[in-house]
């Protein structure tokens, strides 16, 4: 399948990591001497307390459950701590959306929603994209 443009022009914003607890997660991610991204965030609607940690322009992002309903903690049931998706940014997430509904693309979810430090976030199917949970990330716009 061909797409009007290539991932590959879609940088890479960061890499989600489910864990059952952030202060054990991060110890390994503080001896690599990865600096934290801001304070822990809790995102209630998506049921996850996630923890960032700066590796150039990218991020690593600790996801830990705080409902039993979440997501992550499902993730954790079924696969126990690891890697649970990667992010690429995009600057305009509905019509990234549009373009690859267009081209037969399968969405978790099909409205954005909100993510980290006032983000907008969408996800792909993993079946859809190889077994691979991959989210578009739109970042706010700042104005002087």
């Amino acid at each position: 399948m061909s797409l009007p443009h290539p991932l590959k022009d879609l940088p890479l914003d960061h890499i989600g990591v489910a864990t059952p607890d952030l202060d054990a997660a991060s110890a390994p991610f503080e001896l690599l001497g990865l600096p934290r991204d801001g304070d822990d965030e809790e995102l209630s609607h998506q049921g996850v307390r996630v923890r960032a940690f700066r590796s150039g322009e990218s991020l690593v992002e600790l996801l830990e459950p705080t409902t039993p309903e979440s997501p992550i903690r499902s993730f954790l049931e079924r696969r126990g701590p690891g890697l649970h998706h990667l992010a690429l940014r995009v600057t305009r997430l509905e019509a990234e959306v549009a373009r690859l509904k267009a081209a037969g693309a399968r969405f978790v979810s099909d409205a954005p929603r909100g993510g980290r430090h006032g983000t907008r976030v969408v996800f792909l199917h993993p079946k859809w994209a190889g077994g691979v949970l991959v989210e578009l990330v739109e970042h706010p716009t700042h104005t002087p």
